[in-house]
């Protein structure tokens, strides 16, 4: 079989589903290819205001209403209550030391909840990614894209401006000419292979496994004594992405709707080692054994599916870009699962293509801007890995770990703000890199986390804390600068108002920007956008 096409994409998971589907409403052809079936098991599972909001834009951009419901839990169940979903109202972490159950604190020094949305209406998901990616595929599929499955590609080449490949279709050999190939084959893909393309390490970040499977049973942890609060937390705290961190490493648990939780753990190859990942559920109960509380939440729970290790878990290829193809991010870097980065990178990295494709295809700007776009997808790659080597640096000093897990807060937030007021001049790059008040002050501080010569050091502790508060003070929109708040934020919109001026607007545009979000809609306005008091109800 030979195929000519404008667009060639490898790999339909969500990514290069949602790639074919822009590049077909833009109008050009394209041929989809896929190395396995669906359904199918895919890890990746958990999304984040800036996802839903990348998503929100591209799906108006392209004319695509039939993924925008995707973008919010209340919508997608309104719609597509088939697809499997999870709620998720924020970020849960609690921190634990081997062999000691974990305790909720007055002071609340050892857990971390930070809000993304004040109900569930409008919060973000928990993506069943073999149920989300099959809809893609088949939403691209009746776009008009040509789609192959069981495709065993082997062989690229350049030949009169074209990019060609080829391989091998259930027993037939298989052609494809394509003006341009995009990889959306993930990390160490097959451009990356084929073309030795190379890797490059991420400073300071420790080489890292993974172990997880799916499960049912898992318990909830507003059902365990340990967990409990006397007050109100700002969402609840299963509705989440729940971070059980230790030293060297941390759990997850993400929630479906359908009982079915995804957890896993990611841990450092030192620790993966002591505890040989490679043996699955035998390793699993082994680590379960060191968290007593963390054992308790999975008393009962069995896997549902067979356990998966991937034992090098950060990649960063050192090419992005070429004549003829370009890697999207999730196939030209991978940080860690930590913190739910890879959504908003990739759909980054897709609203950029879509723009080129939509803006410079055919024209002699083309492959420039797709190399300018390539530097930008590696250099916020590394932007990530340098915060998660710090926070994996601090794992077992959670206040300092707290201090520099804000630094991610308050750039998210401050981006999510200012793409809800269209003004991505403020936030162009993720976790505001590119910002000369934020980007370097926030490497700084992460570097120092990494390379602390004595981190017992008081004076040296709480000097980092200090400058990583100092840090995320021109950009924070969230509160959390707001010491009172003991380690819990709930989503305030007085905090948004006071912090009008940093994302160049006047407090009525922040108002009208709450209300057109549905963050608060326009009747509730003069009751819950007056006081302080708003937060009544969110506590």
């Amino acid at each position: 079989m030979k195929h000519d096409t404008d667009v060639a994409v490898i790999g339909s998971g969500f990514a290069g589903s949602l790639v074919s589907l822009v590049a077909r409403r833009i109008g050009r052809s394209v041929t989809l290819l896929e190395r396995g079936t669906h359904p199918r098991f895919a890890i990746g599972e958990s999304s984040s205001p800036l996802a839903n909001i990348l998503l929100e834009k591209l799906s108006d951009r392209y004319g695509l209403p039939r993924i925008r419901p995707l973008a919010r839990w209340g919508s997608w169940q309104s719609t597509y209550p088939e697809i499997g979903c999870g709620l998720k109202r924020g970020f849960t972490f609690c921190a634990h030391e081997p062999g000691r159950p974990f305790a909720a604190r007055p002071e609340r020094d050892n857990e971390l909840l930070v809000a993304a949305s004040p109900r569930d209406e409008i919060a973000d998901t928990h993506w069943n990614r073999s149920d989300f990616d099959h809809f893609l595929v088949r939403e691209a599929e009746a776009a008009g894209a040509r789609y192959f499955d069981r495709v065993a590609l082997d062989r690229v080449e350049q030949w009169g401006g074209r990019t060609i490949l080829s391989g091998d279709r259930a027993g037939e050999l298989l052609s494809v000419s394509a003006r341009l190939v995009v990889d959306a084959s993930g990390p160490r893909g097959f451009l990356h292979q084929t073309l030795g393309l190379g890797e490059k390490t991420f400073e300071g970040l420790t080489p890292t496994e993974t172990l997880y499977s799916h499960f049912r049973g898992v318990r909830r942890l507003s059902e365990l004594p340990e967990f409990r609060q006397g007050e109100r937390a700002p969402y609840p705290i299963d509705d989440a992405a729940v971070h059980h961190v230790f030293p060297e490493g941390w759990i997850w648990v993400l929630r479906f709707g359908n009982g079915v939780a995804s957890a896993g753990v990611a841990a450092t190859a030192r620790l993966a080692g002591e505890l040989r990942f490679s043996e699955g559920a035998v390793a699993w109960n082994r680590l379960l054994e060191r968290f007593p509380s963390v054992a308790e939440q999975f008393r009962g729970a069995g896997s549902v599916r067979p356990f998966v290790h991937r034992p090098s878990l950060p990649f960063r290829t050192a090419r992005a870009s070429g004549p003829g193809w370009t890697l999207l991010p999730s196939a030209a870097a991978f940080v860690d699962p930590l913190l739910s980065t890879g959504f908003p990178l990739t759909l980054l990295g897709v609203e950029r293509l879509g723009r080129a494709l939509e803006e410079d295809w055919g024209s002699r700007r083309f492959e420039v801007r797709l190399e300018k776009d390539a530097r930008r997808t590696l250099f916020e790659a590394d932007t990530a890995a340098v915060l998660v080597a710090a926070l994996y640096a601090t794992f077992s000093d959670f206040p300092l770990f707290v201090a520099i897990a804000k630094l991610y807060f308050a750039a998210a937030s401050f981006s999510e703000a200012a793409r809800r007021l269209s003004r991505t001049d403020l936030a162009g790059s993720f976790l505001c890199g590119d910002r000369p008040d934020f980007g370097p002050a926030l490497t700084r501080c992460c570097r120092q986390a990494i390379s602390a010569a004595d981190r017992r050091d008081p004076a040296w502790r709480e000097s980092l804390i200090r400058s990583a508060a100092l840090t995320i003070r021109p950009i924070d929109v969230a509160g959390l600068s707001d010491p009172s708040r003991r380690n819990w934020f709930p989503v305030d919109p007085q905090d948004l108002l006071h912090g009008a001026a940093r994302l160049g607007s006047t407090e009525e545009e922040i108002r009208e920007m709450l209300e057109r979000s549905g963050i608060f809609p326009s009747d509730e306005r003069q009751t819950r956008l007056t006081t302080r008091e708003s937060l009544t109800d969110a506590r």
